[in-house]
């Protein structure tokens, strides 16, 4: 790794820390753009206008950066350039610095859009078209709960909680419940929530979209709350579905914890979309997964949002069985002892095939 390598990596490091540091951003983008990434560049000094909108210097340096004006070499080079070992660029003389072909009033914002056209999108502007309604991917039921072995305890507290009344309207009459809320599977990575997911989904014959918060989570100003909207419009649009959320402690962390304004509204347009505000969520069946249940936001588990849980731990004995039978059919296995295997790999998660090098 080279000097500007570690130099953009420390960068990123102290930003992770402190990502409302707009002069440390900037100091970023400088230095992107000094080494020709000027997307990179532009991204970091939107995020600095994301956390300070009334910033003049992140407004000023984008400006520059677009109109091809050269940057001021002794603000922004010499930094990183003195922290690197190297020699301080010469300014360039006048014989050698380019023409300025800006207008002679005002800036031309339509000369510089077509210089970046196709390279660097529009920042804080929102098209008005149509919603795209198949942005995210829904999957027909495939799996049913018949097809996952062992785990029975977590099977009859699905059947109880969630599935029964489902089924059985008159049931939910003369009890007087509702279908409103969702069920939130909590638990150790990889123990199968997404499966679970998908066989909750075959069993109510309805169609499945998962989605994490890559698919959500956006680094412009209200693009993930309009994720979100589209999401939970595309789920209604093709109700019966069984719509799937997962690292929920991520997507709909505690608002006390959050240090910028960013989640808490994404939080709000997620509460606002399970309380079918604006819209009828029947038919829309809403499932959650999280490692950490305790990190959800509280107003999430109140009722009608995830107020039922279930704990989904590492595959028991049986179900590790027929994980293994599955994985080694039409293998010559007549001398392995699968029930020995399953006994003998509690807490194993997955098995995974070893390779030959």
């Amino acid at each position: 790794m080279d000097a500007h390598d570690q130099l953009v990596a420390s960068l990123r490091a102290a930003l992770s820390v402190r990502p409302e540091d707009v002069t440390l951003r900037l100091h970023l983008a400088r230095v992107l753009l000094d080494a020709g990434d000027l997307p990179g560049a532009m991204g970091e000094a939107a995020a600095a206008l994301q956390h300070d909108p009334g910033c003049d210097e992140a407004r000023d340096f984008m400006i520059d950066a677009l109109g091809g004006r050269p940057p001021d070499v002794s603000s922004q080079v010499a930094p990183h350039s003195m922290e690197a070992g190297g020699a301080m660029p010469p300014r360039p003389s006048a014989a050698e610095a380019p023409p300025d072909t800006s207008p002679a009033k005002g800036f031309d914002w339509t000369a510089a859009e077509d210089d970046v056209a196709g390279l660097v999108g529009p920042r804080f502007v929102h098209s008005s078209d149509e919603v795209d309604l198949d942005s995210y991917e829904t999957e027909p039921p495939r799996v049913r709960l018949a097809d996952i072995s062992g785990m029975e305890e977590v099977k009859e507290r699905l059947e109880a909680a969630f599935l029964a009344p489902m089924r059985n309207p008159q049931l939910r009459a003369l009890y007087g419940t509702s279908l409103r809320g969702g069920l939130l599977l909590y638990g150790p990575p990889g123990c199968g929530k997404t499966f679970l997911a998908r066989a909750v989904a075959g069993e109510l014959g309805a169609s499945f979209v998962a989605v994490g918060i890559s698919d959500i989570l956006d680094v412009y100003f209200g693009q993930s709350e309009r994720n979100l909207r589209e999401l939970f419009t595309q789920a209604r649009r093709k109700a019966p579905c069984v719509l799937f959320l997962d690292e929920v402690d991520a997507l709909g962390q505690k608002r006390s914890q959050s240090r910028g304004s960013g989640m808490r509204t994404v939080v709000n347009q997620l509460l606002e979309e399970m309380d079918g505000v604006a819209a009828d969520n029947e038919g829309l069946f809403i499932l959650g997964a999280t490692n950490q249940p305790w990190d959800v936001d509280t107003a999430l588990r109140r009722p009608g949002r995830f107020d039922r849980t279930i704990l989904v731990l590492p595959p028991d004995r049986s179900a590790r069985r027929a994980i293994l039978e599955f994985h080694l059919r039409g293998r010559p296995v007549e001398n392995i002892d699968v029930v020995s295997l399953a006994s003998s790999t509690d807490g194993f998660l997955r098995c995974r095939p070893r390779t030959s090098v």
